[in-house]
């Protein structure tokens, strides 16, 4: 696979060696062109020391446009990622202009565009910015974030450059996937996400630490492999990929009615979500004052939304996943028995596994059969999980 990686102008380009790294250990050639404002972020000597070869950044390099260089890199090019892209390489993107190398390949090349947008968090909602989005986006390219979190300037908000490791992961699949056929085409996937927040008080509520991250994987998986995705999701700081179809719910219960709202059109359902199993019987229309040594509070059992699924009369294919601290074989068998489930996805959580991470490893159990994936990305094992449900579900 050949990666042409276009780093533009902001600070994020110092992650970019890394992300060569990770490129190049998928098995990728990595070329590098790089804007005359990226050159300020990061050396041409350190990256031509991590990918190998000669970095490009002069339009008017006369040695290299003899030959029409600009050209000869479009056509070689499986994969063009820009990373950081800059509001800056954005609006250029936007308007079709050509005013460098980086955004002449871009015209001229057909291989699938991704960028990994990165800015300040108020510049990345500018409505200018926003509409940019939109309309690379309606143009078929793959937008990559960004995340949410701290950054460089000090504030805190959504538009972080992704891991090098998950831009890496995604864009490896892009030139499979745009060149193998849709397993998931014609169908529609409901998918379940994130935590749910049962209120105790106006102020207060029982949850759990799910991220979504594995859900909203699951549900770009689906949707790279042609499905019509709809995303029911508890509450996350994630941005779900753009074309999916985004239900918000805070409650067990409110994932349960919206879950059955739209359950008779779809061919396959995964529930990804950490539902609570319990909720307070009372919720207190107040905030509950700190005035005894010890206090009680009386919980009953929330809908159990996988269950109810996997018992309709000709209902989906249905997934279910769990996650546990232990026995994980034992009790995976039992749920998948239990619940009558098509399939389960098990893996263990606890300190350092599942929770608050990027990575995972994950084993799959069916009715006669098994397959365990190791340690990886959550994009690269939501990818392999979704095409063995394409699988199974097409068997069965």
């Amino acid at each position: 696979m050949n990666v042409l990686l276009g780093i533009s102008g902001g600070i994020a380009a110092y992650k970019t060696p890394e992300l060569v790294r990770r490129l190049r250990e998928r098995g990728a050639e990595v070329q590098i062109v790089m804007t005359s404002s990226a050159e300020e972020f990061v050396t041409e000597t350190a990256l031509q020391a991590v990918s190998g070869r000669p970095i490009r950044s002069n339009l008017w390099d006369k040695e290299a446009e003899a030959a029409m260089s600009h050209i000869e890199l479009a056509r070689w090019a499986d994969v063009l990622l820009i990373a950081p892209a800059t509001a800056e390489i954005m609006a250029r993107l936007a308007s079709g202009a050509a005013s460098d190398l980086l955004t002449t390949i871009c015209l001229a090349t057909r291989a699938p565009i991704a960028i990994a947008p990165a800015m300040n968090h108020v510049m990345w909602a500018n409505p200018a910015v926003q509409k940019n989005r939109e309309t690379l986006a309606e143009r078929g390219i793959h937008i990559l974030g960004p995340d949410s979190g701290s950054q460089a300037c000090g504030e805190t908000g959504e538009g972080r450059m992704l891991d090098p490791d998950e831009i890496a992961a995604i864009v490896s699949g892009l030139q499979v996937d745009a060149g193998a056929t849709a397993l998931l085409a014609c169908k529609t996937v409901l998918i379940t996400a994130g935590p749910t927040r049962e209120p105790i008080d106006p102020v207060r509520f029982i949850t759990n630490r799910s991220s979504g991250k594995m859900g909203y994987a699951i549900a770009a998986a689906a949707q790279q492999q042609g499905a019509q995705v709809v995303l029911i999701s508890g509450p996350v700081a994630i941005t779900a990929p753009r074309g999916v179809i985004v239900h918000e719910v805070q409650t067990a219960q409110e994932m349960y009615d919206t879950t059955h709202v739209h359950i008779r059109n779809a061919d396959i359902f995964i529930a990804t979500a950490a539902v609570a199993d319990y909720r307070p019987v009372a919720v207190a229309a107040h905030k509950i004052k700190k005035n005894e040594q010890s206090m009680s509070i009386e919980l009953v059992r929330t809908p159990d939304i996988l269950t109810s699924v996997a018992a309709l009369e000709s209902g989906p294919f249905t997934v279910g996943f769990a996650a546990e601290t232990e026995n994980l074989r034992e009790y995976a068998l039992g749920k998948l028995r239990r619940k009558n489930l098509d399939m389960i996805v098990a893996n263990l959580v606890g300190a350092g596994c599942g929770f608050d991470r990027d990575d995972n490893a994950v084993e799959v159990f069916w009715q006669g059969g098994e397959q365990a994936f190791a340690t990886d990305s959550k994009v690269e094992l939501a990818r392999r999980i979704v095409k063995l449900v394409a699988e199974r579900c097409a068997i069965t």
